[in-house]
């Protein structure tokens, strides 16, 4: 899975390097707060392992999907305003055979 991020090709990479600016020119612009900031307020309520978070543009507002790997092997899918921190949708899933 690694070795696959790593060979990513010219376009992969333009494409991650124009997200990260548009989340830096967001947070610098006040729109957003910093990744840590937002983590640290759902961690309180929904602690778990950070497997994966995006930060997205949707209907005008900035989301942050947040993905939890909890304790039992359950995975928790979040989508948190990023200019709030407030969750929007939380929606869990058990892991297989359990």
């Amino acid at each position: 899975m690694i070795a696959a991020c790593a060979v990513a090709t010219g376009p992969a990479l333009a494409s991650d390097r124009h997200d990260h600016d548009r989340a830096r020119a967001a947070l610098q612009a006040g729109e957003i707060q910093p990744l840590a900031t937002v983590l640290q307020r759902v961690a309180a309520d929904h602690p778990g392992q950070v497997l994966e978070v995006e930060l997205e543009r949707d209907g005008g507002r900035w989301i942050y999907e947040i993905k939890l790997l909890q304790a039992g092997g359950g995975l928790l899918k979040l989508e948190v305003d990023a200019a709030s921190g407030q969750v929007l949708k939380a929606r869990a899933r058990r892991q297989e055979g359990r």
